[in-house]
């Protein structure tokens, strides 16, 4: 008999994150932007700072993060603005579904959105900023785990700006601080691997924010909700 809340739960989880991926099928241009303007931001720093190898793969651990950063933030706004506005986050709030669960849902369809491809093309883009080449596994590792973060942390700053019509500088405002962690300890973490040390303790503290952020945010964000919804 305890499966079936489990099993519930589960489908409900399955049927957001579909949701929202269809939602961003049709709306390509919002899923589209984040991923050129990180493209974009880190293609232009080759060619402002000059052809200069060791200048280059000095710089390129903080020019990847703080790309895949910005990336992330410029997406925030619409993971709960347009539901919001159309009526829809209401109906979810007052669904019999745990308010955790959905929260769990929009953010995880917005880290595959938004996060997981900035993990695909930072590869490519590392080779134009001549990363070194014993960085490229913990580059991958610290977007794998530190994406996430960045969603999870972002959406509670969406959700605490979800009525403000142009909330998108409030809303840099309380997550960029929020940010810093996971952008000191990647860019670390990347940097000690191209020294060719072990880098397996600031990735641990990477993947600790991660499991407090799955956690904890989402009981954050679902009171941030009710909040600005009321």
């Amino acid at each position: 008999m305890n499966s079936k809340p489990a099993m519930s739960y589960f489908t409900v989880l399955t049927l957001i994150i579909k949701r929202e991926l269809t939602l961003a099928y049709r709306h390509k241009d919002d899923v589209l932007n984040p991923i050129l303007f990180f493209i974009i931001v880190v293609t232009l720093f080759p060619l402002g700072i000059g052809p200069a190898t060791n200048t280059l793969a000095t710089i390129a651990p903080g020019v990847i993060w703080v790309a895949a950063l910005l990336a992330t933030l410029l997406s925030l706004d619409r993971i709960f603005k347009s539901d919001f506005n159309d009526g829809s986050l209401e109906q979810m709030l007052l669904s019999p579904h745990p308010t955790y669960i959905i929260v769990l849902g929009k953010v995880a369809a917005h880290w595959l959105i938004t996060g997981l491809p900035l993990i695909f093309i930072a590869p490519v883009l590392a080779v134009s900023l001549h990363l070194d080449d014993n960085a490229y596994n913990a580059m991958m590792l610290t977007l794998l785990l530190g994406t996430p973060v960045l969603s999870f942390i972002g959406a509670i700053g969406a959700a605490l700006t979800v009525r403000l019509k142009n909330g998108g500088v409030i809303l840099s405002l309380l997550v960029l601080p929020l940010f810093i962690p996971v952008l000191i300890f990647a860019t670390s973490t990347i940097n000690t691997a191209a020294m060719n040390l072990p880098y397996q303790g600031q990735l641990a503290i990477i993947a600790a924010l991660l499991v407090g952020a799955v956690t904890l945010a989402p009981f954050a964000i679902s009171s941030a909700l009710k909040v600005s919804t009321n």
